[in-house]
């Protein structure tokens, strides 16, 4: 599929009119209503740039049910957009990216939402029925068409958002799932009716039919060992815990199970594994914004981890076009150890420097115009902090622009971190910029 442009105004060329913009990824598309100049121009004359009460809700079912339709087909991913009256997008299957561009054709320009209404009906899966309490086979051909493990997938998310475990299990060509709500996640729900609205109660009290099917032993204990056991008892207590972790993403399992936090929080610990297409000859790569695009990225993934962690509105790598000549020498240095990248160090080379004697509320020294080489950031895994990297990542910057660790410029605010680091290798004093 390729990519279009749809033009809804009559003159394609005026800037404030509105487009639809198709774009092919590898699971879905994106069918979006590009309508930023036109909001603007709008509010610039003081009429409403709001959409429709109507127009929202249709466009909020129609994009549900096709974010369920793609994590049904097997997309593990998530998804991001925009609520603003700018941009209007639905993640359309490949088969339905012609509905969904006339169904928002309609809607933008004639009112007219039957088409989201109808795409939102033809996409809607019966998720109530599948999470119905009771022992039941679904069989892939008849009740499902997607494969059994990511069918299980799709499944186990959807049962998260509705507080119900799900018992499952897949096989070669059907899932069995037994649907059953713990008095935790009742309790929960029926103190907070406005957070569940329309929530009801189908498993507690359940009784399974003398003709319910048997789900077929697949192996395990002999013996029974929780036959006649007695129930657990919970309390409702404070905890400690809050929902954020030491690398920066929530603790809360989100759609995934909490695999993407476990994913990231491995690179945080470790390291980032280095891609086996890279070839390394040393321990130490120095990656400039001239350098082959694998190693670029490489540098930007490493970045995230730091701008994660620290919660920064932006990375400190963003170069990702083609390669360029940055008047400043904009430089990376990544440091490989157990083929992870362990450490990295964003710098560039910069004029007018003042010096800090490191004491907090101490003023500025004189100013000093030399060319030097300044530290942006200094990140390290979290499993080899406090074992002297970022100290070899400073060293070597200082060695690859031929000076002494002392002349290194630290660019302000330093963290606590970065203070202690400076401290240690420049006790006297730094320069800061």
């Amino acid at each position: 599929m390729t990519e279009r442009t749809v033009c809804l105004d009559p003159d394609p060329r005026d800037w404030r009119s509105r487009k639809i913009l198709v774009r092919a990824y590898r699971w879905y598309a994106t069918v979006s209503v590009d309508r930023d100049a036109y909001v603007s121009a709008s509010a610039s004359r003081g009429h409403a740039s709001e959409l429709p009460a109507a127009y929202i809700e249709a466009v909020d079912a129609a994009r549900e049910a096709c974010m369920n339709r793609i994590w049904y087909d097997g997309y593990p991913g998530g998804f991001s957009y925009s609520d603003g009256p700018s941009w209007v997008t639905l993640f359309a299957p490949f088969p339905e990216v012609d509905a969904a561009v006339e169904a928002l054709r309609l809607a933008e320009l004639d009112r007219d939402y039957s088409g989201l209404q109808s795409l939102a009906d033809r996409l809607a899966l019966p998720v109530t029925d599948w999470l119905a309490p009771g022992e039941r086979e679904l069989v892939r051909g008849t009740d499902f068409v997607s494969s059994p493990a990511a069918f299980m997938r799709f499944l186990r998310g959807k049962a998260r958002e509705h507080g119900v475990r799900l018992n499952g299990r897949a096989t070669a060509g059907s899932v069995w799932v037994r649907p059953t709500l713990s008095p935790y996640e009742r309790r929960i729900r029926e103190a907070n009716p406005e957070r569940y609205p329309g929530w009801v109660d189908l498993w507690t009290g359940h009784v399974e039919a003398e003709d319910a099917p048997l789900r077929p032993w697949v192996g395990g204990r002999d013996r029974n060992l929780s036959h006649g056991a007695v129930p657990v008892q919970f309390r409702v207590v404070d905890t400690p815990s809050d929902g954020d972790c030491s690398c920066g993403m929530s603790k809360h399992d989100g759609w995934e199970g909490g695999r993407a936090h476990a994913r990231h929080h491995v690179e945080w610990a470790l390291g980032v594994r280095a891609p086996e297409n890279l070839d390394w000859w040393g321990s130490l790569a120095v990656v400039t914004t001239r350098s082959p695009i694998a190693w670029r990225r490489l540098v930007s993934r490493v970045a995230r981890m730091p701008q994660r962690e620290n919660h920064y509105d932006f990375s400190s790598w963003s170069h990702l076009d083609e390669p360029e000549v940055t008047p400043d020498n904009v430089r990376a240095y990544l440091l490989r150890a157990n083929a992870r990248v362990i450490g990295y160090l964003a710098a560039h080379d910069h004029r007018r420097h003042v010096r800090w004697d490191l004491v907090e509320g101490s003023s500025d020294g004189d100013q000093d115009d030399t060319l030097r080489p300044r530290v942006d950031l200094v990140w390290v895994a979290d499993t080899c902090r406090r074992r002297g990297v970022g100290a070899r990542l400073v060293q070597a910057l200082a060695d690859d622009f031929g000076c002494d660790v002392a002349d290194v410029s630290w660019s302000t605010p330093i963290s606590d971190a970065g203070q202690a680091l400076a401290r240690r290798l420049s006790p006297e004093g730094v320069w800061v910029s």
